[in-house]
């Protein structure tokens, strides 16, 4: 039976050749993706600002309501469509989105070296990555075997196309499905099929290629209790994020320690965090996640 870990824990990312978090602080942050710095709200930065300088090629200036919205503004030129990062092997195009993002996840970057850990040795793990957007994740899993990549956004999945065209990964055993992954997932548990890992980054709010509509608090209980129903004990992980929600990681874990009663191994839950480059660098929480393993 896994076991509740209940002390939560920190999984804390640096940046690396191609990211950089410089400051925070004020309500916003600043951060280095390449060649260009862009200034982007985080409501969680409560503290001061570190350095005086915060000169940025562009800033997203958010809407006056707390449901989003909101425009770049930019300072100097920044390509329209995107340019080239890389993280380990994996290449991809950032790009500044009307959803504040530009492209890919960075904090993410822990949850898939933990993934790759988890896989370490294999060629034919197969996973699953629900909510899969541009693909970054999809391709750091595919060394380890065939990954199926659910996406609901049809510009989302051909962005991923073309960064595993970018990584040079285009024949890699990767099926891109622009499909519901709630109605997925479920699709899945009918055929008895099974994965060795499962990653899933659910929005609070979000529609399905046909209008279906998910709503986090309303939908994630039933798509964890199908992801279950996916993996068995052989099987090696499951990883949820989630963000901008007024939730503890500690729900999120009671939610797998339910689901997953018949499984061994243990359940985690804690914070997602980016650590600020330079001395005395503070740690920016980003979101909460739980997560099951069962290592070998």
């Amino acid at each position: 039976m896994a076991s509740l870990v209940l002390q939560p824990q920190l999984l804390a990312g640096a940046g690396w050749g191609d990211y950089a978090l410089i400051d925070s602080g004020h309500g916003r942050k600043l951060e280095a993706y390449g060649p260009h710095r862009f200034i982007r709200p985080e409501g969680q930065a409560l503290w001061q600002p570190r350095l005086a300088d915060w000169a940025a090629d562009g800033e997203f200036v958010p809407g006056a309501d707390e449901d989003g919205g909101g425009r770049w503004v930019f300072s100097r030129p920044v390509p329209q469509g995107g340019w080239p990062l890389a993280w380990n092997e994996v290449r991809f195009t950032a790009q500044c989105t009307p959803f504040r993002h530009l492209g890919f996840f960075p904090d993410m970057a822990p949850v898939w070296d933990w993934m790759g850990a988890m896989l370490a040795g294999r060629e034919d793990a197969t996973t699953l990555n629900l909510f899969g957007y541009t693909g970054v994740g999809t391709l750091a899993l595919s060394g380890h075997g065939p990954v199926t990549h659910v996406d609901a956004s049809k510009k989302s999945v051909a962005q991923a196309r073309a960064n595993a065209a970018l990584s040079g990964m285009e024949d890699r055993p990767i099926r891109w499905l622009v499909d519901d992954a709630a109605k997925f997932a479920a699709r899945e548990v009918r055929r008895g099929k099974r994965y060795d890992g499962i990653i899933l980054d659910p929005p609070k709010f979000g529609r399905g290629p046909e209008g279906e509509v998910w709503r986090l608090e309303e939908h994630l209980p039933a798509l964890v209790a199908d992801c279950r129903r996916l993996l068995d004990a052989n099987s090696r992980f499951l990883f949820l994020t989630v963000y901008a929600v007024r939730m503890s990681s500690l729900a999120l874990a009671g939610l797998l320690d339910e689901a997953f009663a018949g499984l061994p191994g243990q359940i985690e839950h804690g914070d997602l965090a980016v650590r600020e480059a330079g001395d005395s660098a503070r740690l920016l929480p980003t979101a909460i996640f739980a997560r099951w393993s069962n290592p070998e």
